[in-house]
């Protein structure tokens, strides 16, 4: 039997496959079919599947699929989650694990709340060039703080790649309706982003206190995008240096809970450094056949419910604004 896990950071929800303990592991175009499969219709889906594999210089590799079965070059909310079961798997506090673009370092951190572990890692490598990310835009070799009224008129774009790309905008206020059209257009055919764009709105709340929801690319809403939470941070302090504190973590609230990160900022922007520290949760384990597995065939899965998610929603709620 194959054991699986159902996890979240900030209800950013993931099933976890480690295939090294597969006699054979599962193929490209095996992963993409599962991935769909358990992110539609398994424990009311998620948003993705993240593939642990061997590595020949960290504790493992991560590879994300996202739930359309694309695959996303790193996750900061992901990469909590398996942190956490590389940690327990090898009973280590501090390693690397090797992503898509770069091998990154994590560390185990202090719980969030009872019963609610938590891991630092680091978000890495940053990039502003139009030709990382990718974007279009009247010539433009890089977009920061920039406004856009084909976008939208009244507000400004940032574009940051860490190393997924990225399109932030501050606002007063979050209006889903604004940021779910924009994000549908910028992730359908179009001009500016050819690849697609996580977009992310952000509504500053006091000195080091912001509110992120963001649109990603090959998923839709997010209760969080840590990624996107990251490249938001960097963005904050680069262009709302009256409301960042360098000496202190910045608390993000998302519709999913609360993260916080660290930014430390560079005079060579791409130089800063990016830390993501949250929980990672794990709520439940799944058993499969290996043969079943290959197939695609869900129908017999044998769950448990860890019971995690009840003390999560307690440091919800003793965090609420």
């Amino acid at each position: 039997m194959v054991k699986l896990l159902k996890v979240h950071g900030s209800e950013n929800k993931f099933f976890i496959l480690d295939q090294t303990l597969l006699e054979t592991p599962l193929t490209d175009s095996e992963l993409k079919s599962v991935a769909i499969n358990f992110c539609s219709n398994i424990l009311e889906g998620a948003d993705g599947l993240l593939v642990i594999d061997t590595s020949e210089n960290c504790l493992g590799k991560m590879r994300v699929i996202n739930a359309d079965g694309s695959e996303a070059k790193m996750c900061g909310n992901g990469l909590r989650t398996v942190s956490r079961y590389l940690s327990e798997k090898y009973q280590l506090n501090e390693f690397q694990v090797e992503t898509m673009e770069a091998n990154l370092d994590v560390a185990k951190a202090t719980d969030f709340y009872p019963g609610v572990p938590a891991f630092s890692v680091e978000i890495s490598p940053i990039s502003f060039k139009q030709t990382d990310l990718p974007f279009s835009y009247q010539h433009e070799t890089e977009m920061i703080g920039q406004r856009v009224p084909e976008f939208l008129p009244d507000q400004t774009f940032t574009a940051i790649a860490v190393p997924n790309p990225h399109l932030i905008s501050f606002v007063p206020e979050v209006s889903q309706l604004e940021l779910g059209d924009l994000g549908q257009r910028l992730n359908g055919q179009n001009e500016y982003f050819p690849e697609g764009v996580n977009v992310s709105f952000s509504q500053i709340l006091d000195t080091n206190k912001l509110f992120v929801q963001t649109y990603e690319r090959g998923v839709g809403f997010t209760n969080a995008c840590g990624t996107g939470m990251s490249a938001t941070s960097l963005a904050f302090a680069l262009l709302h240096s009256d409301k960042f504190d360098s000496e202190q973590d910045i608390s993000i609230f998302n519709p999913g809970g609360m993260v916080k990160t660290h930014v430390t900022l560079s005079a060579v922007k791409e130089n800063s450094q990016l830390r993501l520290i949250g929980n990672a949760t794990f709520t439940h384990e799944l058993e499969i056949n290996e043969h079943d597995l290959h197939d695609n065939n869900l129908t017999n899965i044998n769950i448990t419910n860890t019971d995690e998610e009840a003390d999560y929603q307690k440091f919800v709620k003793s965090i609420a604004q």
